[in-house]
Formats: structure tokens, C-alpha cells, sequence
């Protein structure tokens, strides 16, 4: 008879608890996932009483207000604050995101922050992004062209062919989305996922490109594009509002075309 465990290191134990350095305000638990390689222990969950009268309204604010303030062994990504870089990307309260522009008052009852799912955890709220850009870099993620560009001038777009890149251009490579798709779950070592086939779609729309063949050829794959079902998970938790399914779709729809 079959049996199906969890390693025995990799099931998360109850952890420490602390009290807010600064009580009688307004105050509000964070449970945050630790793990240590370095230290051999199983990963576990933090409380962490913050008050919320002395600190910024996003849930970066707090991460930052508990490391500095609390435990300055936590560690986690952050950058630009301003929902641009994609590095604070995590999963707060079961949704996939960007700590510096979730508000602390949209999350209900206590705050559960772990890494982004289905990656392999380097410390803390810190995934492995090696296999994420390498994926990036395999689809060549710069303009490929054949011709020589005009003398003295720049590669011209019209209005209407700049107004494609709408919606692909904008993308961050949180891989909030990626780490919300289950056939990247299960195939992320072949699949490139939402992020990366949103990116491939930035530069086979871009009028300016002259390798649209090489690339849809490298696309063209069991794994790399068709593991999509289009269940939208990537579309409802992109930080920036964009639509990986729909780029997914485009893609195949010119790899159709081209056939016919």
C-alpha cells in the first residue's frame, strides 16, 4: 500500500512569539514564515505584534518595522516601495503580491505572509528566482532584427503599433502570476508560465522585431506554451492588472495562423 508523507523537515512548526516593543496602540499580529537552511531546523510561523499607530499602512511597512524594531534576522526582498521593481513579491494572507502596495487595512484578523508558492525557498520570504530568469533569458528578451536600422534614425513605430505593447510592456517579473498557476506548479522546469510567455508576446507584438518565425518556432513546444489551461489565476492576481491568459492566447493564435 502506497503512503504519502511530507519530508520530515519540511513540516512547519509553531514559533515565537513577540510582543510588540510599543504597546497600547492599535494592534495587529503578522504570522510570518521562517526558515533557516544554515540552521538545519524545520521552517516555522512568527507572530509579531505590531502597532499599527506607529507604522506605515502597507505590509512592507510592518516587514520593515519588524526587523528593524523586532527581529533583525528576518529577511525578505524590497526596493523601489513603489509597486515598480516586482522584489517584494510574497503571498499575504493566501494571495499572491506586492508587500510595499497591500494595504494592512484590506487584510482581515491576523496577517499570514509566506514566500511565493512552488519555489524553492533561499531564507525566509526570499524564493529562488535562478530557474524564473533563466526561463526569461531563453526567449530572448530584446529587440532581434535582420536589417540595418535606417541611417542616422531610430526604428519608427506608428501610434497604432506602439498601442500593442499596451498591457505587455508594464510587466514586472514578480511572478506572482507564474507562482499562482498550477501547471506551473507541476511544470515549472518546462513550462515557462504566465510572466515569461507575457514577455515572449511583448516582442512578437513589437512591429519593430523581424525574428517573429525563430521565436514562435522556440514557443512551439508540448511543455513551454500548451501546459496553459486558461483557469485566469494569473490574470486575477497580477499586481500591475494585466492578463497573461490573454497573451497566452495570442500566442497560440499565431502559431494557428502561420499554419494556415
Amino acid at each position: 500500500m502506497a503512503e504519502f508523507t511530507l519530508p520530515k523537515n519540511s513540516k512547519i512548526k509553531g514559533g515565537q512569539k513577540h510582543a510588540s516593543p510599543q504597546p497600547g496602540g492599535t494592534m495587529r499580529n503578522f504570522k510570518v514564515y521562517r526558515y533557516d537552511p544554515d540552521s538545519g531546523a524545520n521552517p516555522r510561523y512568527d507572530t509579531f505584534e505590531v502597532n499599527l499607530d506607529e507604522c506605515g499602512p502597507m505590509v512592507l511597512d510592518a516587514l520593515i518595522k519588524i526587523k528593524s524594531e523586532q527581529d533583525p534576522s528576518l529577511t525578505f526582498r524590497r526596493s523601489c516601495r513603489e509597486g515598480i521593481c516586482g522584489s517584494c513579491s510574497m503571498n499575504i494572507d493566501g494571495r499572491n503580491g506586492l508587500a510595499c502596495t497591500t494595504a494592512i487595512e484590506d487584510v482581515k484578523g491576523e496577517i499570514k505572509i509566506t514566500p511565493l508558492p512552488a519555489m524553492d525557498v533561499i531564507k525566509d520570504l526570499v524564493p529562488d528566482f535562478t530557474r524564473f530568469y533563466a526561463q526569461y533569458a531563453s526567449i530572448t528578451p530584446w529587440l532581434q532584427t535582420v536589417t540595418p536600422p535606417p541611417a542616422g534614425k531610430e526604428r519608427l513605430q506608428s501610434p497604432a503599433e506602439r498601442a500593442k505593447l499596451d498591457g505587455l510592456y508594464e510587466c514586472i517579473l514578480c511572478a506572482c502570476c507564474s507562482t499562482s498557476c498550477p501547471s506551473y506548479w507541476w511544470n515549472s522546469d518546462k513550462f515557462l508560465g504566465p510572466a515569461i510567455l507575457l514577455q515572449a508576446y511583448r516582442w512578437l507584438a513589437d512591429s519593430r522585431d523581424e525574428m517573429t518565425g525563430e521565436r514562435l518556432d522556440a514557443l512551439e513546444d508540448p511543455f513551454r506554451l500548451y501546459r496553459c489551461h486558461t483557469i485566469m489565476n494569473c490574470a486575477n492576481t497580477c499586481p500591475k492588472g494585466l492578463s497573461p491568459a490573454k497573451a497566452i492566447a495570442e500566442i497560440k493564435k499565431m502559431e494557428v495562423e502561420r499554419l494556415v
